[in-house]
């Protein structure tokens, strides 16, 4: 007899309908074709062992099974429940009349039981997409999948719940997420607060100009100075997460097996890799099922890359392109996958290898060469992508003893969320642009133009302070995100001044 059944595979960040055709005739034998991976091949001695611990048999017949389009490589486990349920219906074991409107993906233990799988909520779009009318999933990835609507999910903790909801009258009870009340309702308050940081007003002013047009920033200082506790109070003041927003960010960590229980991701992500990471591990790949890096998961959040100059230099150049696309293509023989990594990337660093400014009361310094040389290490268009130098000073210990209550990232927030209203009514017409740092120089020109005052400061600033001509449009974005939290239409002087502080690394002296 022949059955067709319906799994998926998740390619990316987009899922396909597998087709899994399964024939069982006379003679002996099992066949699993359709370009099936070792782990599919595997499967036959997992489903054998769980049917025969539930009371069931796997046919002492002829089993063929093609898994459909067979020019698409299975990878993974989770196809044991599909092809479990197909030989079941196929040997006549249980009723399969509406069979063709489910999905069923999961992976078998030998007892019966189901293990969680990766790329739920892909897979819950793609059937929907496709007309599917329920989907049968490991119950741990229920929630995520039912973020989807007009579609039935249904979690089941083993696959002898399946079969009695095929064969008799138990029916499955389908998870039910009512996605925009819950997304509306969130409380995403972070347990990193600005209010904890004592001093360094100046750097929390840069924190928010960079939170409110969504401008890369570089913190360079001395250890201890606090630049890893700004970096990780930075997403608790940008705005909230629209629904798409919430929706992109949960299917890339879909992909990758981190949602499961947790449903909807509320928060923007925070990714903060070690230096030794690999380029693979940063903007993702790898060799058979490419898999998302850490730009990717850090996909409308923050990307924090401490100690920057101890990144291999190669790791770091890969990140140049996808800064500037906000997304990363990985090709490879055989495939090209597109992922999202539109991401604010913080970045800290020690000015000199001894971690001390060329300072006598320091307890170690270095020369003048072993800074130049050291600096070295992050190339000039890297820097290029990077909108926002300042220097981090430590906190002197009258600040640090005081009781007074630094601003609240509340309140800060409030004001980040104000500028960012304003940039999305002037973008409103432009698809591909939502806030300042993604300008280019078109809408430089036309957004960003100055007074003959505010021309000639720019001018004398670039010349007295050796800027480099690569800091002329980052000072005109990053003056713009300033005007526009002033609630000012033009962009004045006193704008253009403060956006000039922040270009420290392309001083004289600093990288030369």
């Amino acid at each position: 007899m022949l059955v067709k059944v319906y799994g998926s595979a998740v390619f990316g960040i987009e899922a396909t309908i597998i087709i899994v055709e399964v024939n069982i005739d006379k003679g002996i034998g099992y066949h699993l074709v359709g370009l099936p991976d070792n782990a599919v091949r595997e499967s036959s001695y997992r489903i054998s062992a769980a049917l025969n611990n539930i009371g069931y048999k796997f046919p002492g017949k002829k089993i063929i099974i093609n898994m459909a389009p067979a020019d698409i490589r299975k990878e993974g486990a989770a196809y044991d429940l599909t092809l479990a349920i197909g030989i079941l219906a196929a040997s006549g074991q249980i009723q399969f009349e509406n069979i063709d409107k489910y999905v069923i993906m999961g992976e078998l233990s030998l007892d019966g039981s189901l293990q969680p799988i990766k790329g739920a909520l892909p897979i819950a779009i793609k059937a929907r997409e496709q007309g599917f009318k329920y989907f049968i999933l490991p119950k741990e990835n229920a929630k995520e999948a039912a973020i989807v609507n007009d579609l039935e999910v249904f979690g089941v903790n083993n696959i002898m719940e399946v079969i009695d909801h095929f064969n008799t009258s138990e029916l499955l009870k389908p998870t039910y997420v009512d996605t925009r009340s819950e997304f509306f309702k969130r409380t995403d308050f972070s347990e990193f607060d600005f209010s904890d940081v004592k001093g360094q007003e100046s750097i929390k002013r840069c924190m928010e100009i960079a939170a409110a047009g969504g401008h890369n920033i570089i913190l360079i200082g001395p250890p201890g100075a606090g630049k890893t506790m700004l970096a990780k109070r930075l997403p608790s003041i940008l705005p909230p997460m629209t629904l798409q927003e919430a929706l992109e960010t949960t299917k890339i960590h879909s992909v990758v097996g981190k949602v499961k229980n947790s449903g909807l991701q509320y928060n923007r992500p925070f990714r903060s890799p070690h230096h030794s990471c690999s380029d693979i591990a940063l903007i993702g790949g790898g060799n058979n099922l490419p898999q998302p890096g850490e730009i990717s998961l850090a996909h409308n959040g923050v990307l924090f890359l401490d100690e920057l100059p101890e990144f291999k230099r190669g790791v770091l150049e890969v990140m140049r392109q996808p800064l500037e696309d906000r997304e990363v293509t990985i090709s490879r023989a055989r495939f090209t996958v597109n992922y999202p990594s539109s991401f604010m990337l913080v970045a800290s660093m020690n000015p000199s290898p001894s971690g001390y400014f060329n300072d006598a009361n320091s307890p170690a310094t270095s020369s003048p060469a072993e800074m130049q040389r050291y600096l070295s290490k992050i190339s000039g268009p890297l820097l290029d992508r990077i909108d926002i130098h300042i220097e981090v000073t430590p906190v002197p210990f009258n600040k640090l003893s005081e009781d007074t209550k630094s601003e609240s990232s509340i309140e800060i927030r409030k004001r980040v969320i104000k500028a960012r209203e304003i940039q999305t009514k002037r973008f409103t017409t432009i698809d591909t642009i939502h806030y300042n740092a993604q300008m280019n120089v078109k809408q430089i020109r036309k957004y960003c133009k100055l007074s003959d005052e505010s021309n000639n400061l720019l001018k004398v600033a670039m010349e007295k302070l050796n800027l480099s001509a690569r800091a002329y449009d980052r000072i005109l974005k990053v003056s713009r995100t300033i005007a526009d939290l002033a609630i000012s239409e033009h962009i004045q002087s006193e704008h253009i001044t403060e956006a000039i502080q922040y270009r420290s690394l392309d001083r004289e002296g600093w990288l030369g």
